[in-house]
Parts: structure tokens; C-alpha cells; sequence
């Protein structure tokens, strides 16, 4: 298709404004097709940063860049305004190094990542590699947010191997490292029935902290306290402890502290804050809480003079 030269103009004007922009669908949150998500990991695993256009948002986008570089599918990646490629080459070439050396940042670090496989998760996996014939092994996924994925797949030789107890374990490069340490097992209990994992890289998941220990931590300087609610809420009822908020730039500026930093979010009853605080742990946040019974347990266990509503 002729490309419409004001569409030509903004595509250059994106590709003008930033060194690296990846045409994808969905965003690196959230990817809506697995190709984009494959592509996600790949940069990822550069560690470089790079804007993102979700094409199912701009239809003149998703049909012009595919002929502003006659490229047939999404995902794209372009550098320095030129076209590098879909998912399959930015995988090969994060694989091989050659886009580390683009970016100018180090090689990838290729070492297999510690794993261990318990003696029953063995004899299961080594029966579904036996009948599936052929050279298959176990393939783990696991993506930014520790979400993991097991499945049996074609060995791939551009992928990081990892034998443990005689089974040969792939992943790709951003997986590699987020599984150093991981212990793959067998489960017959209120888990369900299957292989489960224990990630020791992974972010624990949200915990429930009492009002009284959230006063007394916070009150310590060891805890960060978030009220997640709006303005008008805060201005009906507030803890008498300092806290941050989400609105404004508060995520922002949330978003800049470390990792490890303590943090405890706070609502009316516990619902929003749960979801606030979930979202933070997927963002790499180790050590996130939730005010149990929100600020409404807080005036009944620890200041009766916070107004209830």
C-alpha cells in the first residue's frame, strides 16, 4: 500500500523522538498477542530502555508501519530509525549478543541458572519427554512478573540449557536468570496435581499487616505507609501517622524508591489497596502489605479519633 505522507511524517517523528521503538500489541505490561511478549522479553534481557506503540490502539499505525518498512507482521523493532525486525530476530540476535553490542552494553550473561528437580517431578517429566519423542525438553518460562509457564518443546539451539538430575531444562535468556535457585516439584495436595515451582527470585506475594503493626512500623521509620484513596476520602478521615498517595506524583515518586523498601497501602476497607498493592509487587516491590480492615480497623484497634464513614 502507498503510504499517506502525513502517516510517513508521524511514524518518522516517533522513530526521530527515540533511539529504540517497539511497534507491539498491547504494551511491555501487558502484551496482547505472544509474539509481542516474546519481544518484550528479548529487550528486557537487553536491559536498555525503549518506547513502545501499542498498534491495536492507532489502526493507521498498524497498518502504515508494516508498509513503511515492508514488514508484514507485528511485532517490530526499530533502532536509530532502522528496522531490525520481528520477534524471531530480536530473539536471535539477543541470543547471539549482537543487539547487546548494538546498544553498546554487555553480552549476556550465558551461564545455565541453578535448578533442581525433586525426585518425583523427575520421573514425571521424564516420562511426557520419553512419549513425546524426539529431541523435546522441558521449556520454563517465566515472565518480569515471575508468572511461570512449564511445557514440553523442541530443544533450541540458541537457548540456555540447564541438566538437572539427567533433564534438560531450556530457557531463554531473561528466564535464565530469573530461575537461578529454582526447585521444580511434584504436588498431590490442595494445590491441585502437577508440577509447581519455588522461586526464590520471586517477589512474595502481598501480605496482610494489622493496623496496630502498620502504626507501630510506621512510627519506627521501617514502613512506608500508602493511603491509595482519593482526596475527598483522605480529607473525611486520616491516619495521624505521615503516609504517601498514588495520585499526583506520588506513583512516581513511589516507583523511584528501591526495591526493598517496606511498603504497607492503606483504603477504606482493604479492597483498593489490596489491588494497589498487588500492582506494586509486580513491579519488583519485595516487601509489600496491605492494611488489613483499611482505615476502618485502623480507628477501631488504633485511634478511635480517626472519623469513620
Amino acid at each position: 500500500m502507498a503510504l499517506d505522507p502525513a502517516l510517513r511524517t508521524r511514524i518518522e517523528t516517533l522513530l526521530q523522538g527515540n533511539r529504540a521503538v517497539l511497534f507491539m500489541k498491547g504494551s511491555p505490561l501487558a502484551p496482547q498477542c505472544g509474539f509481542s511478549a516474546k519481544a518484550v522479553a528479548a529487550m528486557e534481557a537487553v536491559g536498555v530502555d525503549y518506547a513502545h506503540i501499542n498498534v491495536l490502539e492507532d489502526g493507521e499505525i498498524r497498518e502504515g508501519i508494516k508498509a513503511y518498512g515492508d514488514w508484514p507482521t507485528i511485532p517490530q523493532l526499530y533502532v536509530d530509525g532502522e528496522l531490525v525486525g520481528g520477534s524471531d530476530i530480536i530473539e536471535q540476535m539477543v541470543g547471539s549478543g549482537e543487539l547487546h553490542g548494538l546498544f553498546g552494553v554487555a553480552p549476556p550473561d550465558r551461564t545455565p541458572p541453578a535448578v533442581t528437580i525433586t525426585p518425583a517431578a523427575r520421573e514425571m517429566v521424564a516420562k511426557a519427554v520419553a512419549d513425546a519423542g524426539g529431541d523435546y525438553v522441558l521449556q520454563v518460562d517465566i515472565d518480569r512478573n515471575f508468572r511461570t509457564r512449564l511445557q514440553l518443546a523442541p530443544r533450541n539451539p540458541g537457548a540456555i540449557i540447564a541438566t538437572a538430575d539427567g533433564i534438560d531444562v531450556q530457557f531463554d535468556l531473561a528466564a535464565a536468570r530469573r530461575a537461578d535457585g529454582m526447585t521444580i516439584d511434584f504436588a498431590d495436595d490442595i494445590r491441585g496435581r502437577g508440577l509447581v515451582i519455588d522461586n526464590p527470585n520471586a517477589p512474595k506475594p502481598v501480605q496482610d499487616i494489622s493496623p496496630a503493626d502498620a502504626d507501630a512500623r510506621v512510627a519506627a521509620g521501617s514502613l512506608t505507609l500508602v493511603d491509595v484513596r482519593p482526596p475527598d476520602e483522605r480529607a473525611t478521615a486520616q491516619v495521624g501517622r505521615p503516609f504517601e498517595v498514588i495520585d499526583g506524583d506520588g506513583i512516581a515518586r513511589l516507583q523511584q524508591l528501591p526495591k526493598d523498601t517496606p511498603l504497607a497501602f492503606l483504603c477504606h476497607r482493604g479492597g483498593r489497596s489490596q489491588q494497589a498493592a498487588e500492582h506494586f509487587r509486580n513491579q519488583g516491590f519485595t516487601q509489600v502489605y496491605n492494611v488489613a480492615g483499611g482505615i476502618d480497623a485502623w480507628s477501631d484497634s488504633v485511634d478511635g479519633a480517626v472519623p469513620k464513614y
